[in-house]
């Protein structure tokens, strides 16, 4: 019985060292990029031609300068940000009550309601660029930074809604029985009660959605026509262009830190909620 105790062990402990392991090396393999383009970004284009994987012999900021003030990528920047907050903010306003009808009410239609949702998941962007643009054309809403904002919010509510309302059933309705019984109504309670306990929920919901509208590319080059209106991502891409007939390589990389930094300071500061409202809403979606 020993034996086979300590074969059980001894094999447990292989397994789990190997995992280790192959998590560690993928870490290595993932990093290795990202460390490569910090260095890189501190180099001249002298030292990126010369040796690609050598560390950097001073901090060359000027590329950073050159990427916020030549490129224009300072304008991007703000573009983006505003792009971004304009978009959670209209998706976190209509998501949040319709996740919770979704979780909490039945009504006639309410199955047929919830189906359509599903069946929205399905839509991959790419298949409506062209009715898109031509109703954003009609509309005369083209080249218009709110108008792309409220698109990406709009193309975002059925997920978030799904995520979210699979959280939300994991809150106890005693909580809003309770707040009824002390006189609050139906949007009181909403957000009195269940937004706050929501709350690792609707960060997650925001921390996907805002690293995929921040990285957003083809639908923000095809509605979006000035340059002055460019996202970050257009930016990037059209800096790569240019820069790679200029050779200047320190400037592209320092340009593609502004654009990966961002979402690497969202990650770290949201990740805690990040993990917790991604297992709770497929446990109880």
């Amino acid at each position: 019985m020993k034996q086979k105790f300590d074969a059980y062990r001894a094999k447990a402990f292989t397994i789990r060292w190997s995992i280790r392991i192959l998590l560690l090396i993928y870490t290595l393999i993932v990093l290795y990029p990202l460390f490569w383009n910090i260095m890189s970004s501190f180099k001249s284009t002298e030292e990126i031609l010369h040796s690609l994987t050598a560390f950097p012999q001073g901090f060359a900021l000027d590329n950073y300068v050159r990427a916020f003030v030549q490129a224009n990528m300072g304008e991007y920047l703000f573009n983006s940000i505003f792009v971004v907050t304009s978009s959670l903010v209209m998706l976190l306003i209509f998501t949040i009550p319709c996740a919770y009808a979704m979780a909490r009410y039945q009504f006639f239609g309410s199955k047929v309601v919830e189906l359509l949702f599903a069946m929205c998941l399905f839509i991959q962007t790419v298949y409506i660029y062209i009715p898109l643009y031509s109703l954003l054309h009609r509309l005369n809403m083209l080249d218009n930074l709110f108008a792309l904002a409220f698109v990406y919010a709009a193309i975002s509510i059925p997920f978030s809604a799904f995520l979210l309302a699979g959280y939300m059933r994991g809150i106890s309705p005693s909580f809003e029985e309770a707040a009824k019984i002390d006189g609050c109504g139906n949007w009181k309670t909403l957000f009195k009660v269940v937004v706050p306990m929501s709350k690792p929920g609707i960060i997650t919901v925001a921390l996907l959605n805002g690293m995929g509208f921040w990285n957003e590319y083809i639908l923000a080059l095809v509605t979006l026509r000035s340059p002055e209106n460019r996202t970050l991502p257009i930016g990037v891409a059209n800096l790569f262009e240019v820069q790679r007939r200029a050779t200047d390589f320190g400037a592209l990389y320092a340009a593609l830190m502004i654009v990966l930094v961002p979402t690497l300071i969202m990650y770290f500061i949201g990740q805690s909620y990040l993990t917790k409202g991604i297992a709770m809403g497929g446990e109880k979606g």
